[in-house]
């Protein structure tokens, strides 16, 4: 996807004792991505992509993952 910007946040500690949460952590994410792909694509589009991308991920432990998905025109000075 090429991003101009990326930022990955474990979040899993803020969810301990949910459902899907793992005492090692590693299971709730947030990412913000800023990419040219995401251009004329819906906000759904753009999940799927980066959930496409993660699908082993989300076999091996990923549990949760937000995403502010963002073009670089809609991003502004991010």
């Amino acid at each position: 996807m090429a991003p101009t910007h990326f930022v990955l946040t474990d979040e899993s500690a803020k969810h301990a004792g949910h459902s899907g949460a793992r005492p090692s952590g590693e299971t709730h994410y947030h990412l913000v991505m800023v990419a040219a792909a995401f251009e004329g694509q819906s906000r759904v589009a753009r999940q799927r992509l980066v959930y496409q991308a993660l699908h082993e991920e989300f076999d091996t432990g990923l549990h949760a993952l937000s995403l502010d998905l963002k073009t670089p025109a809609e991003a502004g000075s991010v």
